[in-house]
């Protein structure tokens, strides 16, 4: 089984459109049983609310649910429990470091860096844009899936 947690500031836009995404793209390959997917944010300033309404919105539009997640913070303990820890962007990976000790088993990547044009993920928070984001977070899963496939 392959365990991947996005990561993003508050664990409410970036990283559950992440998590929500994977899963429905393991569904659709019938894969479910083959991945663990979850979300998470490096800072505390979410914890425990629900994922954005407009971030929940854009992913109903693609007739993915999100119910029930709440925002948590990473923990040193699941860079262990973890094989991929993926970022949104730079300023994440920098805080994902940081609160795991380190990377000395190189689990931790951006997102975008499973494209052809790696950077960072649209923030929604900041530009009220959640069409880049999905399209971001879209091809980013995309890339991830194709990389870590279980070759059947």
């Amino acid at each position: 089984m392959r365990r991947i947690l996005f990561v993003c500031h508050g664990n409410i836009c970036r990283s559950p459109m992440a998590e929500f995404v994977m899963k429905e793209l393991v569904k659709q390959e019938g894969l479910e049983g083959e991945f663990e997917v979850a979300s998470a944010a490096v800072s505390t300033e979410e914890i425990g609310n629900p994922v954005y309404p407009p971030a929940r919105r854009k992913l109903e539009e693609h007739g993915i649910l999100c119910d029930g997640k709440r925002a948590r913070q990473l923990r040193e303990a699941d860079y262990w429990k973890y094989d991929l820890l993926i970022g949104m962007d730079e300023a994440n990976l920098r805080n994902m470091r940081r609160i795991c000790g380190g990377d000395p088993k190189e689990k931790m990547h951006s997102l975008l860096s499973y494209t052809d044009h790696p950077g960072n993920v649209a923030d929604p928070w900041y530009t009220g844009d959640f069409e880049a984001t999905w399209r971001d977070v879209q091809a980013g899963c995309q890339g991830l899936l194709k990389q870590v496939r279980p070759q059947i």
